[in-house]
């Protein structure tokens, strides 16, 4: 057993985390809705919005995974709570690349070296484990912060939601954070908001492709 978060506590059994398996839902709440979106929008079908799809598809099989790990915590779990959102930062990368950025496809997999460059150098320099574990995300806060000066830079019409999805984020990891920090006083924890933060989070990462983003 994987004893992580506040909640558990040390506790075994399916149901010692009720509060972090439950807020899982969200996520498919979020994915249902953009599926929906998708389903009514012209021209985004599996050829057209293929990634668009496939990252509503990653947005509930993040909700299902982490909500398998903070049921079974274990190994095995810890995977599929784990890859999914992997998924999830690499796909989105290269689809915002396309669809705001504008990047020819020669030079798609030039940003998606560079984020993995920061990636591996940040968690191999401090290591995996850093800030409960919430390191691996610090590249991806950074890169949605330069996405959104660039956006506002550029005067794009996203750049209000990439900024509003970067405070989010870095209110989310913070929480992530803190979760052992405030066992004492709050035996629920602070793992549930990273849950409820993130959701809303990549809801509005997708909005602003529908929206936004190119054809």
């Amino acid at each position: 057993m994987l004893d992580v978060y506040c909640e558990r506590a040390g506790a075994a059994g399916l149901w010692a985390e009720p509060v972090n398996a439950l807020t899982n839902l969200a996520f498919i709440v979020a994915a249902v809705v953009v599926g929906l979106r998708l389903a009514r929008a012209p021209g985004l079908g599996w050829r057209n919005g293929g990634d668009l799809w496939l990252l509503a598809l990653l947005l509930a099989v993040i909700g299902v995974g982490s909500g398998l790990y903070h049921t079974f915590a274990t190994p095995w779990a810890l995977l599929a709570d784990v890859l999914p959102i992997t998924l999830f930062i690499n796909v989105y990368l290269l689809a915002f690349g396309w669809r705001v950025l504008g990047l020819r496809w020669v030079d798609l997999p030039l940003l998606w070296l560079g984020y993995q460059a920061v990636s591996f150098g940040l968690v191999a320099g401090v290591g995996a484990d850093a800030l409960n574990g919430s390191v691996g995300y610090l590249p991806a806060l950074a890169f949605l912060v330069a996405f959104a000066w660039w956006l506002h830079r550029s005067r794009h019409p996203m750049w209000r939601t990439m900024v509003l999805a970067a405070a989010l984020f870095a209110v989310s990891v913070t929480l992530r954070t803190l979760d052992p920090v405030v066992c004492g006083w709050l035996p629920v924890g602070t793992h549930f908001l990273w849950h409820l933060l993130n959701a809303l989070l990549l809801f509005l990462l997708l909005d602003g492709l529908l929206r936004h983003g190119r054809d």
